[in-house]
C-alpha cells in the first residue's frame, strides 16, 4: 500500500509535467480530418509519387496517409518509413506473417483517429484528385459512402489494361451486383470512402478475406446506407506488378459464396473443401499411372496415390486457401509432414465411420458420404489449428 502510494503521486507528477511541457512547446496537433489508407505489397517505386500527389490533391487539409505494407521484400515499409521520418503525416503499419488486402485496410481503418477513412490502392492507378470531392459529399451529409466509380458516367476504366483484365473485372461486377443489397455500377473498386463511426461500426462484420474489401462493406451496411458514386479515370500501371490473378478471384468468389450462407460456411472451408476434391481426382489420376503403366500392386499404388493427394492438397492449400498465412522457407518442410499426419488420421477416421454407419445397414452411398465429411472438417480443423496457425 506504500510503494502504491507513493508511486501514484509520482506517476501523476510525470504525466503533468509532460502535459505541460506538449502545451508549451506546442507540439498539441489537431487530429486529421482524412486518413487515406493505402495497402501494400511491392510498391515501393510508387511510394513517393503517391505521397507527392496527395499533398497536391489534398492542400489545405488535415490529412495522413497510412501505408500497410505485408512484408513486402522490395522494401516498400523502409521507404515509407523513410518518409515518415521527416513527416509526421505519413505513418506505415508493417505487418509480418499475414497477407491480404481486405484485412491490411482494416488494421489501417482501425488505427486511424481522423473523422473520415479513404481507401486507396498503392499503384497510382485510383485519381487522388478526386478524394476532395468524396470528402465534400460526405462532410455534407449527402452520402454515408462515397465509391469511386470506373464505370459511371465520366469514368473510365482503360487503365485496366488487357482483355483478360477487362473479362475478368466485368464477369466479378456482374457476380458482386447480383449479392449487393444496393446498386453500384463498379462494386469492384477498391477506391472509396466513408466516415469513421460508420467503418468501426461495420469492421466486427468483416471477414478481412480476399481482396474486395468493398463488397463486404457493402453487404455488411445492407440496405441502411445511402452510397454515391463518383467516377474517375482509373490509370495505367506505371511501376510493379498487377496483384490481380486467377487465385484472387477464386477467393473473391468464396467470399460471395460464404455471404450467400449468412456465413455458415466460412470461406477458408469452402476452399479447404474444394482443394480436396481436386485431391481425390488426384488420387485417382495417380492410382491409374501406378496400376496400369507402372504395374504396381493395388495396396501399394493406393498407398503412394493417397500420399501424392495429399501433397497436392497440402501445396493447393498454401497457395489458396492460406494464400495469405502461406508458410515459406523451412516452415513449408514442417507444414508438409503436419499435414500429411493429419490428413493420414482424417483418412483412418474416415474408413471408420463409413465402415461403421454401413454395417449398421446404412446404404453405401450415405455412408461414404457421412465418412467423407468428418475427414474433410477433421483435416480442416486441426490444419488450422496445427499447420496453418495465426502467427
Amino acid at each position: 500500500m506504500a510503494e502504491q502510494a507513493t508511486a501514484e503521486p509520482a506517476h501523476a507528477a510525470l504525466v503533468s509535467s509532460a502535459l505541460a511541457l506538449g502545451e508549451g512547446a506546442g507540439v498539441r496537433v489537431a487530429a486529421p480530418e482524412l486518413t487515406v489508407v493505402v495497402p501494400c505489397y511491392n510498391e515501393r517505386a510508387n511510394v513517393r509519387p503517391l505521397v507527392r500527389r496527395l499533398e497536391a490533391a489534398l492542400s489545405g487539409l488535415r490529412w495522413e496517409v497510412i501505408f500497410v505494407d505485408d512484408a513486402s521484400p522490395d522494401g516498400t515499409a523502409a521507404e515509407a518509413l523513410q518518409l515518415a521520418a521527416s513527416d509526421q503525416r505519413i505513418r506505415c503499419i508493417r505487418r509480418i506473417g499475414r497477407r491480404g488486402l481486405s484485412s491490411a485496410v482494416i488494421e489501417g481503418a482501425l488505427a486511424s483517429s481522423a473523422s473520415f477513412i479513404a481507401v486507396l490502392d498503392g499503384d497510382l492507378q485510383h485519381d487522388e484528385t478526386r478524394l476532395p470531392a468524396m470528402l465534400a459529399l460526405l462532410s455534407d451529409g449527402a452520402a454515408d459512402i462515397a465509391v469511386g466509380s470506373r464505370h459511371a458516367a465520366g469514368g473510365d476504366a482503360s487503365g485496366l489494361g488487357s482483355a483478360w483484365r477487362h473479362w475478368l473485372s466485368g464477369l466479378g461486377i456482374r457476380a458482386a451486383q447480383a449479392f449487393l443489397p444496393v446498386r453500384l455500377s463498379d462494386p469492384l473498386s477498391g477506391f472509396f470512402m466513408l466516415s469513421r463511426p460508420l467503418f468501426d461500426r461495420l469492421a466486427p462484420h468483416l471477414t478481412g478475406v480476399g481482396f474486395k474489401i468493398l463488397i463486404e462493406v457493402l453487404l455488411a451496411a445492407g440496405h441502411n446506407v445511402r452510397i454515391v458514386e463518383v467516377p474517375f479515370v482509373f490509370r495505367p500501371r506505371t511501376a510493379g506488378e498487377s496483384k490481380l490473378d486467377l487465385l484472387v478471384s477464386m477467393q473473391f468468389a468464396a467470399v460471395l459464396i460464404e455471404r450467400l450462407f449468412r456465413g455458415l460456411l466460412p470461406v477458408r472451408f469452402l476452399a479447404f473443401a474444394a482443394v480436396g476434391a481436386l485431391g481425390i481426382l488426384v488420387n485417382l489420376a495417380a492410382l491409374a499411372i501406378l496400376t496400369k503403366l507402372i504395374g504396381l500392386g493395388f495396396e501399394w499404388s493406393q498407398g503412394l496415390a493417397t500420399l501424392v493427394a495429399m501433397l497436392a492438397n497440402f501445396e493447393l492449400n498454401n497457395r489458396i486457401t492460406y494464400r495469405d498465412q502461406r508458410l515459406v522457407g523451412r516452415r513449408v518442410w514442417q507444414g508438409r509432414l503436419v499435414f500429411v499426419l493429419v490428413c493420414s488420421i482424417g483418412a483412418i477416421a474416415n474408413v471408420g465411420i463409413a465402415g461403421m454407419l454401413y454395417h449398421q445397414h446404412a446404404g453405401w452411398s450415405l455412408a461414404g458420404t457421412a465418412g467423407a465429411a468428418i475427414g474433410v472438417v477433421w483435416n480442416y480443423a486441426v490444419s488450422a489449428t496445427l499447420v496453418w496457425r495465426a502467427r
